[in-house]
């Protein structure tokens, strides 16, 4: 394939391993289902690549995929007893080389502590670069509830975190930036 040559969606599925493993991650705060989860999208995708409109945004097909099965994988399993006590997601942090003064771990904990549709806004919004039109499209939701949410979600995080709206962040994790500032400032 020459360089200028088009990926066709199945190829380009790969380029969106990562991103999806890490919006998987961030709903189930678990890697063994996050890893299960981002399978059974793939499955799914792969199954249904007859259902996908060429030119349209793949990454928010495969995005809205792995939501939507996350969800239905959750309603099946209501009477399971949700990591309470933090245990499993205390696992799934190691600490970060760095002296800043929000340590990742300290994010992790204060981001779990979120509401899972928070949780889900700053991901896709944050973390992840979608626009707020198409995580609300991803999410079933009107525009200004993902605002909303992902709003929310930041002030709750500088409240569990002890940081005042004018303090600076000090840490090296571009991800982390984005999820707490808007636009992807240093500032909250």
């Amino acid at each position: 394939m020459s360089a200028d040559a088009q990926k066709t969606p199945k190829e380009e599925l790969v380029d969106h391993l990562p991103a999806l493993r890490a919006f998987a991650l961030s709903l189930t705060r678990n890697g063994s289902a996050a890893d299960d989860l981002v399978q059974d999208t793939v499955v799914k995708a792969w199954s249904n690549f007859d259902k996908f409109q060429t030119g349209t945004n793949l990454r928010a097909w495969l995005f809205t995929i792995l939501r939507n099965t996350f969800y239905s994988g959750r309603r099946k399993t209501r009477r399971e007893v949700e990591d309470v006590d933090g245990v499993f997601t205390a696992s799934l942090a190691e600490k970060p080389e760095h002296d800043g003064k929000l340590q990742m771990t300290d994010f992790f904990r204060a981001f779990a502590q979120l509401p899972r549709d928070q949780r889900e806004a700053l991901t896709l919004v944050g973390a992840q670069g979608f626009t707020y039109e198409e995580a609300a499209e991803m999410c079933g939701v009107a525009v200004g509830t993902i605002k909303s949410r992902a709003n929310r979600g930041r002030i709750r995080l500088a409240e569990i975190l002890g940081m005042s709206s004018d303090e600076e962040m000090e840490m090296t994790d571009g991800a982390t930036i984005a999820v707490l500032g808007a636009h992807g400032s240093s500032h909250l």
